[in-house]
């Protein structure tokens, strides 16, 4: 053992003239009166420049000064010039980056003749040494510097700590050499630093590698992630497969996040860069099942609690994730990494089983429930859009949600009508109102007590979603605003009601606004429809979207120009008004509210915008001229452009959205069918979880899964000796049994294949 490992730290030496030591303090005092805001702060350094080198200063530390015994001994030559053989940081930093080894010439002699060592922190600026320097200049991947420094070093007796020295500032912290000759992708010097010693789970965490604001690589800290990171997968194939020290993909960052983690975070869902990816993800599963057969390097959870194909549904990777759930491996020794399996092919006609490993619903944060509840998601609607997602939460609306989605429809329409009727029957006079003790009282009782309990649970419910949801404004154009309306419905029945008993009749109010609410929210069951949902999709984007927009312009012309007029006009005194409720004199006039009227003004304006406006004016008006143009100016601006351009635009929302509805629809009705399954009993859900339990029987051994089965018609794609699992097509409703916690009645998943081609012989 090493003395400076025994006791924890090295004396180092220090052979710096009087001159150079003042030089540092100055330097250091510079940067103390910077640091305490004295002066000018500072600017920070980069990893690397061809500029002048900017210069950690000197750290406190214990040396021994090699000049000590001179200084007593009255030898200290005027000239305190160094000897043209001395090495410092700045010397060896130029050399290096020059790539001229000529300039190190006896740098080994000078080592060892003042005790120095190239670890020591002398040589080091914010941790970055020699060798740091010379990898971030290599000229067609190459320094001959490189091979110089780790042979004088290993010389020295410090080639570990040499070459595992790490940057020491908060921007870089943790990268070593290894990271540097990686970024750089030079694999020789790779496989001579890591035969070297060099750490291949040294971690680079300084904020630069860290996911911010500002400019940042983030790769996952380990040379391993970076290697996978920038698309070198022979650099990866080193890097675990090495005699020296092989790096551990399980091994995490300090998110939590594996290789895999890493993968999904650089992914851009662009075509080359989602292909360079997912051939770097399958090579890392299938080494890593190779060097450990029992690790599930995929079910590994970062510090959020997301598996690398969690993460990717999380951040909407849709090319990533797409691969993750449909990759197949037809090898041997590789298909128990598979997460689907081609069961039969007959033709065109493909069944498929996919694992539904944190999928399904019936897990909690499952891959459905990430994408059907993650509003932050941009993409999630077509997200779902991919097998097996898509018929398996057409299997759920199938097998128990179309038809609780029936049923709270007619619940809900009852609802409507007790509402209504109650309405309609409201008594006169000051609430509250005594009860009537007859039948019709009691009717009238009744469906006040049911209303107020509908409005009640929507109220429950309302908090309930937007606490789990959390709805974004954004994202409302996509998820849909009819639980925010029910919500909103129920707080007016419940204010309704308390002033209701107060015995204040602005309760009135609040009652027909909650009555006009609900039943435009009966739009909400159209989700149980295409057509109709397709249609109330529309109707969503365009409010949200044209209407507001078009709102927002035409209210600041609305109240631009009613300003103008009324401060423009003057008339005569106003001789009586209809707010009146009497006249003084029967004989005299009654004078109509005039455009001195600010809210009269703004409903006049507003009649000339639908064109239901009048010329009307009286004679005693001044300056009409001016109030003629301005009101020509308004017609043009609202009726004639506003107008027009509100219908130009819906118009081509109409003609963009199309095919996006679909999609979009499909989402909101998902939303709906994870609402009603939450609402479920535990035995419930477990009686309508759908897939089958599958043994696979492959090469691993006993692996039995839960799979769900989709047939598919891919008339480019032919069965060219696929490995199967059951060879006879169609028999699987035949051998295979139910489940245990499968009930033995279970509807047909999709259409089979003699379906598809009755039907297909029939349509010829």
């Amino acid at each position: 053992m090493k003395k400076s490992e025994m006791f924890g730290f090295s004396l180092e030496t220090d052979d710096r003239t009087e001159e150079e030591k003042s030089r540092s303090k100055a330097e250091k005092k510079d940067g103390l009166v910077s640091a305490l805001g004295l002066g000018q702060e500072a600017p920070k350094a980069p990893m690397d420049t061809d500029y002048q080198e900017e210069m950690e200063e000197t750290t406190p530390q214990i040396r021994f000064d090699l000049n000590f015994d001179k200084a007593i001994q009255g030898e200290m030559q005027h000239n305190k010039r160094r000897n043209s053989k001395t090495f410092n940081i700045d010397i060896l930093f130029e050399a290096v980056a020059s790539r001229d080894v000529r300039k190190l010439d006896g740098l080994h002699q000078y080592l060892h003749q003042n005790m120095k060592k190239l670890s020591d922190s002398l040589y080091q600026s914010y941790g970055k040494t020699a060798l740091m320097k010379a990898l971030l200049h290599l000229s067609d991947g190459k320094n001959e510097t490189v091979e110089l420094l780790l042979d004088i070093s290993e010389k020295m007796g410090d080639i570990k700590e040499f070459v595992n020295a790490a940057y020491t500032d908060s921007y870089y912290k943790g990268q070593t050499a290894l990271h540097i000759a990686i970024e750089r992708r030079n694999i020789s010097y790779v496989k001579l630093l890591v035969s070297k010693g060099a750490d291949v789970h040294a971690k680079a965490c300084g904020k630069f590698f860290q996911p911010h604001d500002g400019p940042n690589f983030y790769f996952g800290e380990l040379p391993l992630s970076l290697a996978a990171c920038t698309n070198q997968p022979d650099m990866v194939d080193f890097l675990m497969m090495n005699e020296y020290q092989r790096a551990q993909a399980k091994l995490t960052d300090s998110h939590g996040n594996t290789v895999l983690h890493a993968l999904v975070v650089v992914a851009d869902n662009t075509k080359e860069n989602t292909d360079f990816i997912t051939n770097i993800y399958d090579c890392i599963l299938k080494t890593t099942s190779q060097l450990h057969p029992k690790l599930k390097l995929e079910d590994i959870e970062n510090h959020k609690g997301l598996t690398p194909l969690k993460m990717a549904a999380k951040t909407g990777k849709i090319g990533l994730f797409s691969h993750i759930l449909q990759r197949e491996f037809h090898e041997s020794h590789t298909k128990h990494l598979s997460r689907k399996f081609t069961e039969w092919v007959y033709g065109p006609v493909h069944s498929s089983l996919y694992d539904l490993a944190s999928v399904d619903t019936y897990e909690n944060n499952s891959v459905v429930e990430i994408l059907v509840y993650g509003s932050d998601i941009p993409n999630r609607h077509e997200m779902l859009q991919t097998e097996p997602l898509s018929r398996l939460l057409e299997e759920k609306w199938k097998m128990f949600a179309g038809r609780m989605f029936f049923s709270n429809f007619l619940v809900y329409l009852l609802y409507l009508i007790i509402f209504t009727v109650v309405s309609y029957n409201k008594k006169d006079g000051k609430p509250p109102f005594p009860l009537k003790y007859n039948k019709m009282g009691y009717l009238y009782v009744l469906g006040q007590l049911l209303t107020a309990l509908a409005n009640c649970y929507f109220f429950v419910m309302g908090i309930i979603d937007m606490k789990r949801k959390r709805p974004k404004l954004q994202t409302l154009l996509i998820d849909g605003y009819y639980e925010i309306l029910f919500f909103v419905q129920a707080v007016l029945f419940l204010v309704s009601a308390a002033l209701y008993l107060c015995g204040q009749q602005a309760y009135l109010g609040f009652l027909v606004l909650c009555l006009a609410l609900s039943w435009m929210n009966l739009l909400y069951f159209s989700r149980g429809d295409s057509h109709m949902g397709i249609y109330s999709v529309m109707i969503q984007k365009m409010i949200l979207g044209d209407i507001l927009r078009f709102l927002f312009v035409y209210v600041v012309f609305l109240f631009g120009f009613s300003a103008a007029v009324v401060a423009l006009l003057i008339e005569p005194p106003v001789r009586n008004t209809t707010a009146d409720k009497g006249y003084n004199d029967p004989n005299e006039e009654c004078v109509k509210p005039s455009f001195r009227n600010i809210s009269y003004t703004t409903l006049q304006l507003f009649k000339f915008t639908i064109g239901m406006g009048d010329m009307e004016f009286t004679e005693g008006y001044e300056y009409k001229e001016v109030f003629y143009i301005l009101l020509i100016g308004y017609i043009i601006l609202t009726y004639i452009l506003l107008l027009n351009m509100l219908i130009a635009l819906m118009n081509r929302t109409v003609e963009k959205i199309t095919m996006e509805s679909t999609s979009i629809w499909k989402l909101q009705r998902a939303i709906t069918i994870l609402d009603m399954e939450k609402r479920l009993s535990r035995c419930l859900r477990r009686r309508f979880r759908c897939g089958v339990e599958k043994k696979l029987g492959l090469a691993a051994g006993e692996d039995c899964r839960r799979c769900f089965r989709v047939e598919e018609v891919n008339w480019n794609k032919w069965n060219i000796n696929l490995g199967k699992i059951n060879e006879d097509p169609g028999s699987w409703d035949r051998v295979q049994p139910p489940a245990s916690d499968t009930p033995p009645n279970r509807t047909n998943r999709g259409r089979s294949w003699r379906g598809l081609f009755m039907e297909g012989g029939r349509r010829r």
